[in-house]
């Protein structure tokens, strides 16, 4: 798999940071996106990889970001990462703004980078687009409304996407992980973390970072033929959305 370049957005931290590193590992060219430089910086002192300076609800730095990449060569895969939740509020009492962020980011973030990049994609001739979705974008829970409606609209462009891109040399991949431990997720939703712990009290496991980025692998290193349509990835404590099994003692 060598020589195949790959574009990862939210590279900054969790999942998008891990996905760079096992890439890379495998000596894929990986370009990291991301805002904030002084942590691209440090992953590409890590890793090796390339990195652009980048906000996914900004037209224009999308805009640059993508001209940057297809400047430095080929794009075989983009792993459309970026996103994040805000508040747990019920919908009667829901921030407007914190929903509109959160569609902005998850949904019309993926957008703006699946846009700007599948041109390039087509061009490569073995190109892979890969939407980090939800166990959200599945089920709805009280006080998820805005996340979960993100995360179903992001479901939705990958599903309309595979079927758009029929007869494209490019694959369609979702991976909807449940419970992850990530260091910034949680605590950025909720505001603090102590309430982020509070998420995983007693939950044997939950799902790493590297997890995710393992499954973003695999489906990126199938051979071309094999889509992996989606993969939804939970810990095993976790048997549906509702339906958590905890240990108080841990």
């Amino acid at each position: 798999m060598a020589n195949l370049r790959a574009v990862v957005t939210g590279a900054s931290s969790g999942m998008g940071a891990a996905t760079v590193r096992q890439l890379r590992d495998l000596e894929w060219d990986v370009v990291a996106v991301a805002r904030r430089e002084d942590r691209l910086r440090e992953l590409a002192e890590e890793t090796g990889c390339d990195y652009v300076v980048a906000d996914m609800t900004s037209d224009d730095d999308v805009a640059r970001m993508a001209s940057e990449v297809t400047a430095g060569g080929p794009v075989h895969a983009l792993v459309a990462n970026a996103g994040a939740a805000f508040g747990q509020d019920e919908i009667r009492s829901a921030d407007i703004d914190d929903w509109a962020k959160m569609l902005d980011i998850n949904v019309l973030g993926t957008l703006r980078s699946v846009k700007a990049l599948i041109p390039a994609l087509i061009e490569s001739g073995r190109g892979d687009i890969v939407i980090m979705s939800s166990t959200a974008g599945r089920i709805v829970y009280e006080g998820g409304g805005g996340y979960t409606a993100a995360k179903h609209g992001t479901a939705a462009i990958a599903e309309t996407l595979r079927l758009e891109l029929a007869g494209e040399p490019v694959r369609v991949i979702e991976i909807a992980p449940g419970m992850v431990a990530t260091e910034e997720f949680s605590a950025k939703r909720l505001g603090s973390q102590e309430a982020a712990d509070k998420v995983y009290a007693g939950v044997e496991n939950p799902l790493t970072a590297e997890d995710c980025a393992d499954a973003i692998v695999y489906a990126l290193t199938r051979p071309h033929h094999f889509n992996v349509d989606l993969m939804v990835i939970r810990p095993i404590a976790q048997a549906a959305q509702h339906k958590v099994a905890r240990n108080r003692g841990l």
